[in-house]
């Protein structure tokens, strides 16, 4: 039976990122050795960690002024890691979720933090509207794709003020005009490689200028100066995210992967919009991720949630039982996952229904 791969982190990864990244770990760049036992300041390596610079550089049309950075730690150190080195005085932050909500916590151990809207009230089924970041504050940050409650911020914003966004759950999924940030951060575990490595994108000219101390190993500079080698770095996610790379530019760019994902989400919020059983989570079309897509049971179904789950499971579904905090279902629908999968998930829903509708 094909499996169909919904889980929201770690992921599905596509099938070229998976078998070149199996066989560097059996022989890595004809060396006759595994990348997992090579140095890596290894002339072969610097070269893996050069081409993916250049290729998130190329798909993301990163201008000059920016090094690219593949740290360990996930994007939970950023949430400190960046009010560390860029919060001098006070931050504006967007709570529109759990990730959203932790990096707030973080960012007040180190000053002031202006929380301009919050989607608590709403159980974070809504993105808040007609906020104002005040010009004052040092950045403004916010998180672009929910994945707990499924609500997703597809346009940079504009706001008086340089930002910096959490993109680990969307990130090569839409166009970015980099220039607006000061930084953006993603966990690889969604839309690049294996859990275990964060791509950092960091202006050049924003680092510098907080009064603070920073330990060596938390300081951004520290690592543009040593390209990512201060340290040993993640080898093995870095060499995963370079295969997807290469997968994303032979698909056509970010500007084709997105026509994709937008299609496929689509399909999907239309059968469950058009369900006798089944409902979005998310009320507002303007407002739903299209790489989480969030839906329950309506009222007089509620009982079969758990037998929707194992139905769907037996029937090579993976991963769609809803995150804890929310429940219902989550199908994620990163990158990697076909259109297969889609109409897969669809055609089982259909069964269900048939099955138990009233």
């Amino acid at each position: 039976m094909k499996k169909h791969n919904f889980y929201a982190g770690p992921s599905i990864l596509s099938q070229y990122t998976i078998k070149n990244t199996a066989d560097a770990i059996i022989n890595f760049a004809d060396m006759g050795l595994s990348i997992l036992e090579i140095s890596h300041r290894s002339k072969q390596f610097q070269a893996v960690v050069d081409e993916a610079v250049a290729l998130v550089k190329e798909l993301l049309e990163v201008p000059e002024g920016y090094s690219v950075l593949f740290l360990g730690g996930g994007a939970s150190l950023q949430f400190a890691m960046a009010p560390m080195n860029f919060l001098n005085k006070k931050a504006a932050y967007l709570d529109t979720g759990v990730w959203a909500s932790k990096a707030i916590k973080e960012a007040k151990l180190f000053g002031e933090v202006d929380v301009v809207a919050s989607g608590k009230d709403s159980h974070y089924t809504v993105i808040p509207k007609d906020w104002t970041v005040p010009a004052d504050v040092d950045y403004f940050h916010y998180t672009s794709n929910n994945t707990i409650y499924g609500t997703e911020i597809r346009k940079d914003p504009d706001v008086p003020v340089r930002m910096i966004c959490d993109m680990s759950s969307d990130i090569f999924s839409r166009p970015v005009d980099v220039s607006k940030y000061d930084m953006i951060y993603a966990g690889a575990q969604k839309n690049l490689a294996p859990s275990g490595v964060t791509i950092i994108i960091v202006k050049d000219s924003a680092l510098g200028h907080v009064d603070r101390v920073i330990p060596t190993m938390l300081k951004y500079q520290t690592h543009v100066d040593k390209g990512s080698m201060f340290n040993t770095p993640p080898v093995l996610p870095i060499y995963a995210a370079l295969q997807t790379l290469k997968y994303y530019k032979s698909l056509g760019g970010v500007r084709e992967i997105e026509k994709m994902d937008i299609a496929k989400a689509e399909k999907l919020y239309e059968a469950i919009d058009n369900s006798k059983m089944f409902v979005a989570t998310v009320p507002g079309k303007e407002d739903r991720s299209i790489m989480n897509v969030c839906f329950v049971m309506k009222p007089e179904y509620k009982e079969l949630e758990k037998t929707f789950v194992e139905f769907a499971t037996e029937r090579g579904m993976m991963g769609i039982k809803g995150h804890r905090d929310v429940g219902g279902f989550r199908a994620s629908l990163y990158n990697a996952l076909p259109m297969e999968s889609v109409e897969a998930l669809i055609a089982c829903m259909n069964e269900f229904e048939g099955i138990y509708a009233k």
